[in-house]
């Protein structure tokens, strides 16, 4: 009985927090939690019994996107170009899919009205990314497979090429989001392993004088 119960709970979670997503999407921030748990099929009460305000339930949807990226670095046993193609690959189709343009417009249009909205989803969004992609680029550099450099750097860097300027150009330009391509994919993480790559001479060495 308790297993069924906790499995109900677990249930009503995930329904709540995926129709915030959409909500969050189409209504923006300022849509009534009532709308939410009418979305998700549950009374406005149930909805504060898991989440006590709204900045925790939207703070939890960018928290569980957030994790399913992460996962795409999780595969150790693969190379470091592989790892980096799967979290690439995922990370450039949830920024530039029209949900992941919808969230930055929604973002970009409420955060002066509502800090906590801003605060709530760089905690827990893009403060989370960097910090997992940097630990793994510092392992990759202590085993030699880049060149010593600030991991913190290094990650905002690829995080930077993924997406910087499509984003901007998708959010602007009123074209529809880009289709999945992972040979683009490929040509960002390639060009930016060749930027780190290590060196492959060693220092030169300067002559010592001799004493007489």
């Amino acid at each position: 009985m308790e297993q069924l119960l906790e499995t109900d709970l677990n249930d009503c979670r995930a329904r709540l927090i995926q129709a915030a997503a959409e909500v969050f999407v189409e209504e923006g921030y300022r849509a009534s939690v009532e709308r939410v748990a009418a979305r998700a099929g549950v009374a406005r009460q149930t909805l504060y019994n898991h989440f006590p305000c709204k900045a925790d339930l939207f703070g939890e949807v960018v928290r569980q996107a957030t994790a399913a990226l992460l996962i795409t670095l999780d595969a150790n046993q693969q190379s470091l170009r592989e790892r980096l193609l799967r979290f690439g690959a995922m990370y450039r189709d949830k920024v530039l899919s029209a949900e992941g343009l919808g969230f930055f417009r929604t973002l970009a249009a409420e955060t002066v009205r509502f800090p906590e909205l801003a605060a709530s989803f760089y905690r827990n969004g893009p403060t989370q990314t960097a910090a997992r992609l940097s630990v793994v680029l510092k392992e990759a550099m202590s085993k030699g497979e880049l060149r010593s450099a600030c991991p913190e750097f290094a990650a905002n860097l690829l995080l930077s090429m993924l997406v910087g300027a499509d984003r901007s150009h998708y959010l602007f330009s009123g074209d529809p989001p880009p289709e999945p391509d992972p040979g683009l994919v490929g040509q960002i993480i390639d060009c930016y392993l060749r930027a780190l790559a290590p060196d492959a001479s060693p220092p030169p060495t300067v002559p010592q004088r001799s004493t007489p």
